[in-house]
């Protein structure tokens, strides 16, 4: 995970068709694809089919039409449980964290595959050596932390299985502007450290796409734009839809 390629894929969603039942579609043909160590964003109106592509992406939905190869294997509708062993990890919407538990502990929660204890105490020190503020306060509740902070240590947990592509729901969701802005120079500076390579829904078009190498504009199931992160923030349209204007 060093740097951009101009190599293969790492992640190839090749014309999927999916939704929640048998005979209705919410995606209609959607194709993207994920170079390893870029950030790639997607954006679009509530409904347009974002987070079923995720949810299909991770196995929680049937993909009824189309492929989806990852690091140059058919993964199409693989098991959810199968995701993290083929090196693929996901940071939810939603607040995923055990509150009760420590920073320490839901780090290791990252790795409950694993049985080698010292190798999960190497990865926890190597995750706390990335986020310092993590690293301050690995003894605190998760529950008791802020906002932008249980954000970083959803990040870092996803982090623990040294994951190929890491898959982002909304990493700004519910963040005031400033934390939100911390979130994303650490999203920007792993990717520039470690290589990281990110797929990110983002209802904040604008600083989703700042940050990203490209984006997907997706409408109604479909694919409607892509481009560089810069291309669609030039994109007369897109602003206009997507942007709040000029």
């Amino acid at each position: 995970m060093d740097g951009k390629s101009n190599g293969r894929p790492l992640l190839e969603v090749q014309d999927i068709y999916s939704g929640y039942q048998a005979d209705f579609d919410i995606l209609k043909g959607v194709s993207l694809h994920v170079e390893p160590g870029e950030i790639v964003c997607v954006i679009g109106p509530n409904g347009a089919g974002k987070s079923t592509v995720f949810k299909a992406l991770y196995g929680f939905l049937n993909v009824r039409r189309g492929r989806v190869l990852f690091d140059d294997r058919d993964i199409t509708n693989i098991r959810p449980q199968d995701t993290l062993k083929i090196g693929i990890t996901i940071v939810p919407q939603l607040r995923s964290l055990f509150p009760q538990m420590t920073v320490y502990e839901n780090l290791e929660m990252g790795m409950y595959l694993e049985r080698d204890k010292e190798r999960i105490k190497q990865r926890i020190d190597y995750i706390l050596e990335l986020f310092p503020r993590l690293g301050e306060r690995e003894k605190q509740k998760a529950g008791t932390m802020s906002g932008g902070e249980q954000r970083m240590l959803e990040i870092g947990r996803a982090l623990m299985w040294e994951p190929k592509l890491v898959l982002m729901d909304e990493p700004s969701a519910g963040l005031a502007p400033l934390i939100t802005k911390m979130i994303f120079d650490s999203i920007l500076r792993l990717n520039d450290e470690i290589g990281l390579t990110v797929l990110m829904i983002e209802q904040n078009a604008r600083q989703g796409l700042q940050i990203s190498d490209r984006g997907y504009v997706l409408e109604l199931g479909c694919n409607s734009y892509e481009g560089s992160g810069q291309e669609l923030l030039n994109n007369e349209e897109v602003r206009r839809a997507f942007l709040g204007g000029r």
